[in-house]
């Protein structure tokens, strides 16, 4: 069983920064992608990026291109989320996702096919 958890939510101003963690446990963490996603009130769940296994590709959905960076550490099984000017329209729960996918463009993942969901870490940006 993987478990995931994430990290690092909080408030800040626009045009603040943040950086998310999502820790698993359980997992041979080089083998899963990793997705990020957000959920506002109200809204549907959207992807926000995702990075491949072996650190082979991220994609970022549009709002977020030019701002945020995924990255991973396979040796600490931890994944990243770097926000930078942030917006108050990024204020969601954020979460993170894993999917056992060795060398599959996460990019081609769809969100249903997640295996493994975080907790979810609330982000607020104030005007």
């Amino acid at each position: 069983e993987v478990q995931l958890q994430a990290s690092g939510g909080g408030r800040v101003q626009t045009g603040g920064s943040l950086r998310l963690s999502c820790a698993a446990y359980g997992a041979t963490f080089d083998d899963y992608g990793i997705g990020w996603f957000r959920q506002a009130p109200g809204k549907d769940r959207e992807k926000v990026s995702c990075i491949s296994s072996g650190n082979k590709g991220t994609y970022y959905a549009d709002s977020m291109r030019g701002r945020f960076t995924a990255s991973r550490d396979d040796a600490r099984e931890r994944a990243y989320l770097t926000m930078n000017d942030l917006k108050p329209e990024d204020t969601a729960v954020y979460y993170c996702a894993a999917v056992w996918l060795p060398g599959v463009d996460c990019s081609r993942i769809d969100s249903k096919d997640y295996d493994y969901w975080g907790q979810g870490t609330l982000v607020t940006v104030s005007s």
